[in-house]
């Protein structure tokens, strides 16, 4: 059972991976890349052989409805840039994170991710959390090191059951 601030943050993380693994294991090659609705967000082939996501930096209202590939995407981004600021590098740019090409290799890469974000958490110690974080806060002193965990859980809670909802309404389709 958890004893620590730190341990329940780890728990959470580990039932939410639990959780988003349930799908990444039934994702169809053709997943990714189904587009919902006429208004979506995805991903296309660049003209480097790379795949550029959709992104503007002001929210478009309405907000389109972003793919598996582009959620996958958002994924990779976020997690990499936060990665990057908890072990004091400099932060990916986000134009350089890209989408891998298909849905084996987009959860390949989230696999990794998770293995990396384990392994930050591991070289964590509870007195960490109190630490202040800028990201992804943008340098407001108020927010630790437990936020920046805390908002990891909650915003990869959100891109399961992102993922997990086109999934299975492809499925149902």
């Amino acid at each position: 059972m958890p004893t620590s601030r730190l341990d329940v943050l780890r728990w959470q993380f580990d039932l939410t991976w639990s959780l988003f693994e349930y799908h990444l294991e039934r994702l169809e090659p053709d997943d990714a890349l189904w587009e919902p609705a006429g208004l979506c967000w995805t991903v296309h082939p660049g003209a480097d052989g790379g795949w550029e996501p959709d992104f503007a930096e002001q929210e478009p209202d309405p907000v389109p409805v972003p793919t598996i590939a582009w959620t996958t995407w958002h994924i990779s981004w976020w997690w990499t840039v936060t990665i990057d600021h908890l072990r004091g590098r400099t932060p990916t740019e986000r134009t350089d994170v890209r989408w891998p090409g298909d849905t084996a290799r987009a959860v390949e890469l989230l696999r990794r991710l998770r293995a990396d974000w384990v392994d930050v958490l591991g070289g964590l110690g509870d007195d960490a959390l109190d630490a202040p974080a800028s990201f992804p806060w943008q340098g407001d002193p108020s927010y630790t090191v437990g936020h920046t965990l805390a908002w990891v859980n909650t915003e990869l809670t959100k891109n399961a059951a992102e993922i997990g909802q086109l999934r299975l309404l492809r499925a149902a389709g």
